[in-house]
């Protein structure tokens, strides 16, 4: 992974601007560093970006801090307040979660207190969701925008393309389960997790059986096109969306469809 794709990673789940992000990256790795054995930190910074390996790997001894400590060290390095602080632990942790194999985050878990066990389970279940290690091609809103505009014809109308998006999501948000909701928002850049929400709060939370057409109808009332208009800018956000999220969550999303949505989900 490089580096800036572990920034934006740590970006999305802490919901920071870049550069904050940047440097509460940094500061979580020194700190995880300093409680790591020297050969443990090693290990991990052998499958981390360069610019990060050397923040991590310091070659020390484990220093024997509790998770409470941690967050603290981290607050003062980075400057931030301690919830800030927590947040963006949780953010590197799960980007690490992305970027290192299961056995060494194993490994990790074995030199730390049960206390951190919370951050340990969230980076396996982030590894978990990426067959092959895989990690997403889309990864702010202004990507996941610029592919729905390039897919749907609409390079040069990014405002057009932008209402297509949350159209659609709002849309889908309506017409998938809470739960799958959840846990569709957890892989989407901050911005696009708003439309969602919107849907899932019209719908109660209960999946609303939407015929393709219905669906359709909505997105162009919702986007203010025309329904001619309408399904080839949906197929351009799922095409997206494809790029943006797991594949395991892709399906996740296909198997609460019904199989007359299968044009809109089909691989471009």
């Amino acid at each position: 992974m490089d580096y800036q794709r572990f920034i934006s990673l740590v970006e999305r789940e802490a919901e920071l601007p870049h550069e904050p992000a940047e440097q509460a990256t940094r500061a979580v790795l020194q700190t995880l560093g300093e409680r790591l054995s020297g050969g443990e930190a090693h290990d991990i910074a052998e499958q981390l970006p360069s610019e990060l390996a050397t923040v991590l790997d310091q070659g020390g001894n484990a220093q024997g801090f509790d998770r409470q400590e941690f967050v603290r060290r981290v607050a003062e390095r980075a400057g931030i307040e301690l919830p800030d602080a927590v947040a963006a632990t949780r953010a590197v942790f799960a980007a690490l979660g992305w970027a290192v194999s299961h056995d060494e985050i194993v490994d990790m878990a074995a030199e730390l207190p049960k206390d951190f066990g919370e951050l340990v389970e969230l980076a396996l279940s982030r590894n978990a969701r990426r067959p092959m290690g895989s990690l997403p091609r889309v990864r702010t809103t202004e990507e996941f925008v610029e592919g729905v505009a390039q897919r749907a014809g609409l390079v040069g109308e990014r405002e057009r393309a932008r209402r297509a998006t949350e159209a659609t999501l709002e849309t889908l948000g309506e017409r998938i389960s809470h739960g799958e909701v959840d846990d569709l928002a957890e892989q989407l850049p901050a911005e696009l997790r708003s439309p969602l929400a919107r849907g899932d709060e019209l719908s109660g939370g209960a999946a609303r059986p939407l015929s393709l057409d219905e669906f359709l109808l909505r997105v162009a009332e919702r986007e203010g096109e025309t329904p001619l208009e309408v399904p080839t800018h949906a197929r351009a956000v799922f095409a997206t969306l494809r790029e943006a999220v797991s594949e395991r969550e892709f399906a996740d999303i296909e198997a609460q469809l019904p199989n007359e949505y299968a044009a809109l989900l089909a691989r471009p």
